[in-house]
Protein backbone atom coordinates (compact mmCIF):
# COMPACT_ATOMS: atom_id res chain seq x y z
CA UNK A 1 0.00 0.00 0.00
CA UNK A 2 1.47 3.01 -1.51
CA UNK A 3 0.68 6.04 0.82
CA UNK A 4 3.56 8.48 -0.21
CA UNK A 5 0.34 11.04 -0.64
CA UNK A 6 -1.15 10.58 2.98
CA UNK A 7 2.57 10.97 4.39
CA UNK A 8 2.54 14.50 4.57
CA UNK A 9 5.31 15.12 6.75
CA UNK A 10 7.12 13.79 3.68
CA UNK A 11 7.50 17.63 2.07
CA UNK A 12 8.89 18.75 5.84
CA UNK A 13 7.03 18.97 9.01
CA UNK A 14 5.39 22.35 9.28
CA UNK A 15 4.77 24.26 12.47
CA UNK A 16 7.00 25.57 14.90
CA UNK A 17 8.10 24.09 18.49
CA UNK A 18 4.92 26.11 20.27
CA UNK A 19 1.89 24.83 19.45
CA UNK A 20 -1.06 27.35 18.22
CA UNK A 21 -4.77 26.74 17.99
CA UNK A 22 -4.72 25.13 14.94
CA UNK A 23 -1.83 23.13 15.94
CA UNK A 24 -4.59 21.84 18.91
CA UNK A 25 -7.85 21.95 16.61
CA UNK A 26 -5.84 19.66 14.02
CA UNK A 27 -4.96 17.32 16.92
CA UNK A 28 -7.81 17.13 18.98
CA UNK A 29 -9.88 16.22 15.39
CA UNK A 30 -7.37 13.50 14.65
CA UNK A 31 -6.90 12.02 17.94
CA UNK A 32 -11.01 11.93 18.25
CA UNK A 33 -11.56 9.95 15.03
CA UNK A 34 -8.67 7.33 15.92
CA UNK A 35 -10.66 7.26 19.31
CA UNK A 36 -13.53 6.95 17.65
CA UNK A 37 -12.40 3.72 15.72
CA UNK A 38 -10.29 2.17 18.97
CA UNK A 39 -13.47 2.42 20.63
CA UNK A 40 -15.69 0.93 18.50
CA UNK A 41 -13.59 -2.55 18.40
CA UNK A 42 -14.25 -2.65 22.13
CA UNK A 43 -17.54 -1.39 23.19
CA UNK A 44 -19.93 -3.69 21.19
CA UNK A 45 -19.03 -6.66 23.19
CA UNK A 46 -20.31 -5.28 26.35
CA UNK A 47 -23.77 -4.16 24.31
CA UNK A 48 -23.70 -7.24 22.12
CA UNK A 49 -26.41 -9.49 24.63
CA UNK A 50 -28.89 -6.70 25.05
CA UNK A 51 -28.45 -5.68 21.16
CA UNK A 52 -28.94 -9.20 20.14
CA UNK A 53 -32.37 -9.61 22.52
CA UNK A 54 -33.80 -6.34 21.65
CA UNK A 55 -33.08 -7.30 18.07
CA UNK A 56 -34.02 -10.97 17.99
CA UNK A 57 -30.29 -11.72 16.27
CA UNK A 58 -29.04 -15.22 15.68
CA UNK A 59 -26.05 -16.81 17.78
CA UNK A 60 -24.09 -16.30 14.64
CA UNK A 61 -25.39 -12.77 13.51
CA UNK A 62 -24.55 -11.42 17.12
CA UNK A 63 -20.95 -12.57 16.07
CA UNK A 64 -21.14 -10.59 12.48
CA UNK A 65 -21.87 -8.04 14.52
CA UNK A 66 -18.29 -7.55 15.93
CA UNK A 67 -17.02 -9.05 12.45
CA UNK A 68 -18.12 -6.82 9.93
CA UNK A 69 -16.73 -4.01 11.98
CA UNK A 70 -13.61 -5.76 11.48
CA UNK A 71 -13.16 -6.94 8.33
CA UNK A 72 -14.26 -4.12 6.41
CA UNK A 73 -11.62 -1.93 8.38
CA UNK A 74 -9.15 -4.39 7.49
CA UNK A 75 -10.12 -4.77 3.98
CA UNK A 76 -10.37 -1.10 3.20
CA UNK A 77 -7.39 -0.18 5.47
CA UNK A 78 -5.08 -0.09 2.33
CA UNK A 79 -7.58 2.08 -0.01
CA UNK A 80 -7.84 4.63 2.30
CA UNK A 81 -3.95 5.00 2.02
CA UNK A 82 -4.33 5.22 -1.96
CA UNK A 83 -7.61 7.10 -2.01
CA UNK A 84 -5.59 9.68 -0.41
CA UNK A 85 -2.44 9.82 -2.69
CA UNK A 86 -6.17 10.72 -5.42
CA UNK A 87 -8.11 12.99 -3.97
CA UNK A 88 -5.60 14.04 -0.71
CA UNK A 89 -5.24 13.04 2.74
CA UNK A 90 -7.89 15.87 4.31
CA UNK A 91 -10.21 14.86 1.50
CA UNK A 92 -10.11 11.25 2.30
CA UNK A 93 -10.45 12.31 6.26
CA UNK A 94 -13.24 14.22 6.29
CA UNK A 95 -14.96 11.20 3.66
CA UNK A 96 -14.29 8.97 6.40
CA UNK A 97 -15.54 10.73 8.98
CA UNK A 98 -19.38 11.30 7.04
CA UNK A 99 -18.99 7.98 6.29
CA UNK A 100 -18.63 6.81 10.10
CA UNK A 101 -20.90 8.80 11.58
CA UNK A 102 -23.74 8.39 9.03
CA UNK A 103 -23.11 4.47 9.74
CA UNK A 104 -23.23 5.17 13.46
CA UNK A 105 -26.44 6.80 12.89
CA UNK A 106 -27.57 4.01 10.68
CA UNK A 107 -26.65 1.61 13.90
CA UNK A 108 -28.41 3.49 15.91
CA UNK A 109 -31.44 3.21 13.96
CA UNK A 110 -31.76 -0.62 13.59
CA UNK A 111 -35.20 -2.04 14.01
CA UNK A 112 -36.50 -4.51 15.87
CA UNK A 113 -38.08 -7.31 13.53
CA UNK A 114 -36.87 -9.22 10.58
CA UNK A 115 -34.82 -6.75 9.04
CA UNK A 116 -33.06 -5.52 12.46
CA UNK A 117 -30.02 -8.52 11.87
CA UNK A 118 -29.33 -7.25 8.24
CA UNK A 119 -29.44 -3.55 9.23
CA UNK A 120 -27.24 -3.64 11.99
CA UNK A 121 -24.31 -5.75 10.14
CA UNK A 122 -24.23 -3.87 7.22
CA UNK A 123 -24.50 -0.45 8.94
CA UNK A 124 -21.30 -2.19 11.11
CA UNK A 125 -19.49 -2.85 7.75
CA UNK A 126 -19.83 0.65 6.45
CA UNK A 127 -19.09 1.84 9.91
CA UNK A 128 -15.90 -0.25 9.57
CA UNK A 129 -15.26 1.46 5.82
CA UNK A 130 -15.33 4.92 7.31
CA UNK A 131 -12.86 3.77 9.91
CA UNK A 132 -10.42 2.32 7.54
CA UNK A 133 -10.70 5.95 5.24
CA UNK A 134 -9.51 7.86 8.24
CA UNK A 135 -6.80 5.56 10.05
CA UNK A 136 -3.97 5.90 7.62
CA UNK A 137 -4.31 9.67 6.86
CA UNK A 138 -4.95 10.59 10.80
CA UNK A 139 -1.43 10.32 11.55
CA UNK A 140 0.26 11.19 8.60
CA UNK A 141 -1.62 14.28 8.81
CA UNK A 142 -0.37 14.87 12.44
CA UNK A 143 3.10 14.10 11.59
CA UNK A 144 2.74 16.92 8.86
CA UNK A 145 1.40 19.45 10.89
CA UNK A 146 3.76 19.59 13.86
CA UNK A 147 7.72 20.24 14.07
CA UNK A 148 10.42 17.62 14.62
CA UNK A 149 10.80 19.94 18.07
CA UNK A 150 7.26 18.58 19.11
CA UNK A 151 5.94 16.08 16.83
CA UNK A 152 6.92 13.07 19.24
CA UNK A 153 4.56 14.37 21.88
CA UNK A 154 2.23 14.89 19.57
CA UNK A 155 2.19 11.44 18.36
CA UNK A 156 2.27 10.47 21.85
CA UNK A 157 -0.69 12.09 22.89
CA UNK A 158 -2.72 11.22 19.94
CA UNK A 159 -1.86 7.18 20.53
CA UNK A 160 -2.21 7.34 24.52
CA UNK A 161 -5.55 8.99 24.46
CA UNK A 162 -6.69 6.29 21.69
CA UNK A 163 -5.26 3.17 23.65
CA UNK A 164 -7.45 4.71 26.66
CA UNK A 165 -10.59 4.63 24.84
CA UNK A 166 -10.25 1.16 23.77
CA UNK A 167 -9.67 0.08 27.16
CA UNK A 168 -12.33 2.11 28.60
CA UNK A 169 -14.71 0.68 25.37
CA UNK A 170 -16.49 -2.24 27.74
CA UNK A 171 -17.16 0.13 30.84
CA UNK A 172 -18.30 3.01 28.30
CA UNK A 173 -20.62 0.19 26.97
CA UNK A 174 -21.82 -0.86 30.12
CA UNK A 175 -23.03 2.02 31.21
CA UNK A 176 -24.44 3.90 28.53
CA UNK A 177 -26.46 -0.09 27.66
CA UNK A 178 -27.13 -0.05 31.30
CA UNK A 179 -28.64 3.52 32.18
CA UNK A 180 -29.64 4.72 28.71
CA UNK A 181 -29.90 2.17 26.08
CA UNK A 182 -27.35 0.19 23.23
CA UNK A 183 -28.15 2.98 20.57
CA UNK A 184 -26.29 5.34 22.70
CA UNK A 185 -23.15 3.43 21.74
CA UNK A 186 -23.60 4.36 18.70
CA UNK A 187 -25.20 8.02 18.99
CA UNK A 188 -22.07 9.35 20.83
CA UNK A 189 -20.09 8.51 17.55
CA UNK A 190 -22.61 11.59 15.98
CA UNK A 191 -20.83 14.53 18.09
CA UNK A 192 -17.59 13.21 18.27
CA UNK A 193 -17.62 12.82 14.30
CA UNK A 194 -19.16 16.30 13.49
CA UNK A 195 -16.70 17.98 15.78
CA UNK A 196 -13.11 16.67 14.39
CA UNK A 197 -15.22 17.79 10.88
CA UNK A 198 -15.55 21.35 12.43
CA UNK A 199 -12.17 21.25 13.91
CA UNK A 200 -10.34 20.28 10.70
CA UNK A 201 -12.06 23.17 8.77
CA UNK A 202 -10.73 25.48 10.95
CA UNK A 203 -7.56 23.47 11.85
CA UNK A 204 -6.86 23.75 7.97
CA UNK A 205 -4.14 21.25 7.79
CA UNK A 206 -1.77 20.59 4.57
CA UNK A 207 -3.17 18.14 2.68
CA UNK A 208 -0.47 16.78 -0.46
CA UNK A 209 -1.79 14.43 -3.52
CA UNK A 210 0.38 12.24 -5.86
CA UNK A 211 0.51 13.56 -9.23
CA UNK A 212 -1.04 10.74 -11.47
CA UNK A 213 -1.82 8.97 -8.76
CA UNK A 214 -5.05 6.49 -9.75
CA UNK A 215 -7.74 4.23 -8.04
CA UNK A 216 -7.57 0.94 -9.40
CA UNK A 217 -11.01 -0.99 -8.23
CA UNK A 218 -9.79 -4.50 -9.39
CA UNK A 219 -7.59 -5.05 -6.57
CA UNK A 220 -9.91 -4.05 -3.98
CA UNK A 221 -12.33 -5.77 -5.45
CA UNK A 222 -10.19 -8.94 -5.19
CA UNK A 223 -8.76 -8.11 -1.34
CA UNK A 224 -12.38 -7.68 -0.18
CA UNK A 225 -13.70 -11.16 -1.86
CA UNK A 226 -10.21 -12.63 -0.69
CA UNK A 227 -11.33 -11.83 2.79
CA UNK A 228 -14.45 -11.61 3.42
CA UNK A 229 -15.09 -15.13 1.62
CA UNK A 230 -12.80 -17.09 3.48
CA UNK A 231 -14.31 -15.16 7.09
CA UNK A 232 -17.51 -15.99 5.71
CA UNK A 233 -16.68 -19.98 5.27
CA UNK A 234 -15.54 -19.83 8.84
CA UNK A 235 -17.96 -17.96 10.39
CA UNK A 236 -21.12 -19.69 8.56
CA UNK A 237 -19.69 -23.12 8.03
CA UNK A 238 -21.38 -24.20 11.60
CA UNK A 239 -24.78 -22.91 10.71
CA UNK A 240 -24.60 -23.93 7.05
CA UNK A 241 -22.63 -27.17 7.73
CA UNK A 242 -18.89 -27.34 6.79
CA UNK A 243 -19.12 -29.85 3.34
CA UNK A 244 -22.61 -27.36 2.21
CA UNK A 245 -21.69 -25.60 -1.37
CA UNK A 246 -22.27 -22.50 0.34
CA UNK A 247 -19.37 -23.20 2.88
CA UNK A 248 -17.35 -24.62 0.13
CA UNK A 249 -17.88 -22.46 -2.93
CA UNK A 250 -17.10 -19.25 0.35
CA UNK A 251 -14.09 -20.73 0.89
CA UNK A 252 -13.12 -20.97 -3.26
CA UNK A 253 -13.54 -17.83 -3.65
CA UNK A 254 -11.90 -16.50 -0.95
CA UNK A 255 -8.72 -18.55 -1.88
CA UNK A 256 -9.24 -17.70 -5.65
CA UNK A 257 -9.60 -13.97 -5.74
CA UNK A 258 -6.75 -13.96 -2.63
CA UNK A 259 -4.10 -15.69 -5.09
CA UNK A 260 -5.51 -13.41 -7.99
CA UNK A 261 -4.65 -10.29 -5.09
CA UNK A 262 -0.75 -11.61 -4.46
CA UNK A 263 -0.22 -12.32 -8.13
CA UNK A 264 -1.55 -8.64 -8.85
CA UNK A 265 0.55 -7.43 -6.41
CA UNK A 266 3.41 -9.14 -7.38
CA UNK A 267 3.66 -7.71 -11.20
CA UNK A 268 2.02 -3.92 -10.16
CA UNK A 269 4.24 -1.12 -10.12
CA UNK A 270 2.32 0.24 -6.97
CA UNK A 271 0.45 -2.10 -5.69
CA UNK A 272 -2.08 -1.17 -3.31
CA UNK A 273 -0.26 -3.61 -0.91
CA UNK A 274 3.31 -4.29 -1.60
CA UNK A 275 3.39 -8.20 -0.74
CA UNK A 276 7.35 -8.14 -1.36
CA UNK A 277 7.82 -7.06 1.85
CA UNK A 278 7.30 -10.34 3.07
CA UNK A 279 10.21 -11.76 1.19
CA UNK A 280 11.79 -10.67 4.38
CA UNK A 281 11.70 -13.23 6.78
CA UNK A 282 11.30 -11.75 10.19
CA UNK A 283 8.94 -8.81 8.51
CA UNK A 284 6.70 -11.87 7.85
CA UNK A 285 6.97 -13.33 11.19
CA UNK A 286 6.40 -9.80 13.01
CA UNK A 287 3.02 -9.42 11.12
CA UNK A 288 1.96 -12.92 11.57
CA UNK A 289 2.78 -12.70 14.68
CA UNK A 290 0.56 -9.36 14.93
CA UNK A 291 -1.97 -11.16 13.04
CA UNK A 292 -1.98 -13.70 16.41
CA UNK A 293 -2.26 -11.18 18.89
CA UNK A 294 -5.43 -9.44 17.72
CA UNK A 295 -6.83 -12.63 16.64
CA UNK A 296 -6.56 -13.71 20.73
CA UNK A 297 -7.30 -10.08 21.87
CA UNK A 298 -10.29 -10.02 20.38
CA UNK A 299 -11.79 -13.07 21.01
CA UNK A 300 -11.20 -12.85 24.20
CA UNK A 301 -13.31 -9.63 24.81
CA UNK A 302 -15.89 -10.61 22.60
CA UNK A 303 -16.46 -13.81 24.20
CA UNK A 304 -15.46 -13.36 27.36
CA UNK A 305 -17.62 -10.61 27.93
CA UNK A 306 -20.74 -12.56 26.42
CA UNK A 307 -19.64 -15.77 28.56
CA UNK A 308 -20.07 -12.64 31.46
CA UNK A 309 -23.66 -11.88 30.72
CA UNK A 310 -25.06 -14.91 29.31
CA UNK A 311 -23.69 -17.32 31.12
CA UNK A 312 -22.98 -15.52 34.82
CA UNK A 313 -26.08 -13.10 33.62
CA UNK A 314 -24.45 -9.69 34.80
CA UNK A 315 -25.59 -6.49 33.59
CA UNK A 316 -23.97 -4.69 31.22
CA UNK A 317 -22.22 -2.11 33.72
CA UNK A 318 -21.00 -5.11 35.86
CA UNK A 319 -19.58 -7.06 33.17
CA UNK A 320 -17.68 -3.66 31.78
CA UNK A 321 -16.01 -3.67 35.47
CA UNK A 322 -15.75 -7.71 35.54
CA UNK A 323 -13.96 -7.43 31.75
CA UNK A 324 -10.71 -4.70 33.11
CA UNK A 325 -8.49 -7.10 33.99
CA UNK A 326 -8.23 -8.49 30.96
CA UNK A 327 -8.37 -4.79 29.28
CA UNK A 328 -6.12 -2.85 31.90
CA UNK A 329 -3.29 -5.69 31.96
CA UNK A 330 -2.87 -5.88 28.31
CA UNK A 331 -2.63 -1.64 28.48
CA UNK A 332 0.22 -2.11 30.98
CA UNK A 333 1.78 -5.02 29.03
CA UNK A 334 2.02 -3.09 26.05
CA UNK A 335 4.31 -0.60 27.74
CA UNK A 336 6.63 -2.88 29.59
CA UNK A 337 6.93 -4.46 26.01
CA UNK A 338 8.22 -1.50 24.14
CA UNK A 339 10.30 -1.00 26.77
CA UNK A 340 11.92 -3.76 26.78
CA UNK A 341 12.26 -4.27 23.06
CA UNK A 342 14.20 -1.04 23.44
CA UNK A 343 16.70 -2.61 25.30
CA UNK A 344 16.86 -6.20 23.85
CA UNK A 345 14.67 -6.71 20.66
CA UNK A 346 11.78 -8.38 19.60
CA UNK A 347 12.78 -11.89 20.77
CA UNK A 348 12.62 -11.68 24.49
CA UNK A 349 9.08 -9.83 25.29
CA UNK A 350 7.65 -11.83 22.04
CA UNK A 351 8.21 -15.27 23.34
CA UNK A 352 7.72 -14.11 26.92
CA UNK A 353 4.28 -12.47 25.71
CA UNK A 354 2.71 -15.50 24.00
CA UNK A 355 4.26 -17.75 26.81
CA UNK A 356 2.22 -15.88 29.19
CA UNK A 357 -0.63 -15.03 27.16
CA UNK A 358 -1.07 -19.23 26.76
CA UNK A 359 -0.99 -19.53 30.13
CA UNK A 360 -4.17 -17.48 30.45
CA UNK A 361 -6.14 -18.21 28.28
CA UNK A 362 -5.61 -21.98 29.23
CA UNK A 363 -6.23 -20.72 32.93
CA UNK A 364 -9.27 -18.97 32.01
CA UNK A 365 -10.88 -21.71 30.12
CA UNK A 366 -10.36 -24.01 32.54
CA UNK A 367 -12.43 -21.83 35.01
CA UNK A 368 -15.17 -21.18 32.82
CA UNK A 369 -17.28 -24.26 33.34
CA UNK A 370 -17.41 -23.72 37.60
CA UNK A 371 -19.58 -20.99 37.21
CA UNK A 372 -17.68 -18.13 39.51
CA UNK A 373 -16.21 -15.34 38.31
CA UNK A 374 -13.21 -14.92 40.34
CA UNK A 375 -11.01 -17.97 39.73
CA UNK A 376 -11.59 -16.40 35.93
CA UNK A 377 -9.74 -13.17 37.25
CA UNK A 378 -6.09 -14.41 37.23
CA UNK A 379 -6.76 -15.60 33.85
CA UNK A 380 -7.94 -12.63 32.49
CA UNK A 381 -4.97 -11.05 34.06
CA UNK A 382 -2.21 -13.36 32.29
CA UNK A 383 -4.03 -13.35 28.95
CA UNK A 384 -4.29 -9.20 28.78
CA UNK A 385 -0.42 -9.08 30.01
CA UNK A 386 0.70 -12.03 27.40
CA UNK A 387 -0.63 -10.21 24.46
CA UNK A 388 0.21 -6.12 25.58
CA UNK A 389 3.70 -7.65 26.19
CA UNK A 390 3.82 -9.09 22.49
CA UNK A 391 2.33 -6.35 20.49
CA UNK A 392 4.31 -3.30 20.98
CA UNK A 393 7.33 -4.70 20.10
CA UNK A 394 6.06 -6.57 17.35
CA UNK A 395 4.65 -3.87 15.50
CA UNK A 396 8.16 -1.85 16.21
CA UNK A 397 10.18 -4.63 15.09
CA UNK A 398 7.69 -5.10 11.64
CA UNK A 399 8.44 -1.11 10.96
CA UNK A 400 11.65 -0.82 11.78
CA UNK A 401 13.23 -3.50 9.70
CA UNK A 402 11.51 -2.12 6.49
CA UNK A 403 13.71 0.15 4.94
CA UNK A 404 12.55 3.96 4.70
CA UNK A 405 11.38 4.15 1.63
CA UNK A 406 9.61 1.08 2.79
CA UNK A 407 8.01 2.53 5.90
CA UNK A 408 4.76 3.30 4.90
CA UNK A 409 3.99 0.06 3.23
CA UNK A 410 4.86 -2.01 6.26
CA UNK A 411 2.62 0.19 8.20
CA UNK A 412 -0.25 -0.30 5.88
CA UNK A 413 0.00 -4.36 5.61
CA UNK A 414 0.79 -4.11 9.75
CA UNK A 415 -2.46 -2.14 9.90
CA UNK A 416 -3.87 -4.83 7.47
CA UNK A 417 -2.55 -7.94 9.06
CA UNK A 418 -3.43 -7.08 12.35
CA UNK A 419 -7.61 -6.58 11.80
CA UNK A 420 -7.47 -9.30 9.96
CA UNK A 421 -6.07 -11.33 12.73
CA UNK A 422 -9.04 -9.79 15.03
CA UNK A 423 -11.83 -10.71 12.24
CA UNK A 424 -10.30 -14.18 12.27
CA UNK A 425 -10.07 -14.89 15.59
CA UNK A 426 -14.35 -14.02 16.04
CA UNK A 427 -15.19 -16.22 12.98
CA UNK A 428 -12.81 -19.26 14.11
CA UNK A 429 -13.73 -19.27 17.43
CA UNK A 430 -17.12 -18.32 17.10
CA UNK A 431 -17.41 -21.39 14.84
CA UNK A 432 -15.70 -23.92 17.20
CA UNK A 433 -18.25 -22.47 19.84
CA UNK A 434 -21.00 -22.91 17.67
CA UNK A 435 -20.25 -26.18 16.36
CA UNK A 436 -20.34 -27.39 19.94
CA UNK A 437 -23.90 -25.79 21.01
CA UNK A 438 -25.65 -24.12 18.21
CA UNK A 439 -27.44 -21.88 20.54
CA UNK A 440 -23.32 -20.23 21.35
CA UNK A 441 -23.66 -18.71 24.94
CA UNK A 442 -27.41 -18.34 25.65
CA UNK A 443 -28.25 -22.39 26.14
CA UNK A 444 -30.87 -22.66 28.81
CA UNK A 445 -28.41 -24.47 30.88
CA UNK A 446 -25.45 -21.84 31.52
CA UNK A 447 -23.36 -25.22 32.26
CA UNK A 448 -23.83 -26.41 28.40
CA UNK A 449 -23.02 -22.49 27.05
CA UNK A 450 -19.95 -22.66 29.40
CA UNK A 451 -18.66 -25.92 28.16
CA UNK A 452 -18.80 -24.81 24.73
CA UNK A 453 -16.99 -21.03 25.76
CA UNK A 454 -14.41 -22.96 27.47
CA UNK A 455 -13.31 -25.57 24.82
CA UNK A 456 -13.38 -21.88 22.54
CA UNK A 457 -11.01 -20.61 24.95
CA UNK A 458 -8.94 -23.42 24.68
CA UNK A 459 -8.50 -23.63 21.36
CA UNK A 460 -7.30 -20.10 21.46
CA UNK A 461 -5.22 -20.80 23.64
CA UNK A 462 -3.34 -23.20 21.13
CA UNK A 463 -3.36 -21.26 18.74
CA UNK A 464 -1.63 -18.29 20.72
CA UNK A 465 0.89 -21.81 21.63
CA UNK A 466 1.32 -22.04 17.67
CA UNK A 467 2.30 -18.29 17.44
CA UNK A 468 5.10 -18.84 20.49
CA UNK A 469 6.77 -21.96 18.52
CA UNK A 470 6.68 -19.43 15.55
CA UNK A 471 8.11 -17.00 17.30
CA UNK A 472 10.71 -19.17 18.86
CA UNK A 473 11.88 -20.14 15.29
CA UNK A 474 11.78 -17.40 13.61
CA UNK A 475 12.75 -14.18 15.36
CA UNK A 476 15.87 -13.02 15.43
CA UNK A 477 18.05 -12.63 18.63
CA UNK A 478 19.21 -9.18 17.46
CA UNK A 479 17.67 -5.71 17.37
CA UNK A 480 16.28 -4.17 14.60
CA UNK A 481 17.63 -0.45 13.71
CA UNK A 482 16.22 2.24 12.03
Amino acid sequence: MDQRGIAVASHGQKGSASWTPHHWLILLAMTGAQSMTMLDKSVVAVTLPTLGTDLSLSPVGMQWVVNAYVLALASFVAVGGRLAEVIGGVATFRLGVLVFVLASTGCAFAPPGPWGEAWIIGFRALQGIGAALMLPVSIAIVLGTFSAVSVGLAVGFYTSIAQVFQALGPLVGGVLTEFITWRAVFWINVPVGLLALLFVMLGKPESARIPGARMVLWPTVLLVLGCGGIVCALQQGSVWGWTSPLTLGAAVLGLVCGTLFVRGALRSAQPLIDVRLLANRVITADFALAFMIQFGTLAAILFGAMYLQDVLKMGPLAAGLAILPLIITQAVGGQFGGRWYDRAGIRNPALAGFAIATVGLAAWAAAMPFLVYWPQVPGMALTGLGLGLALSPTSTDGLARAGDAERNEASGMFQTFRQLGGSFGVATVGAIILSINPAGSRHVDPARSAEALSIGFAATAIAVAAALVLAFWLLPRRQARN
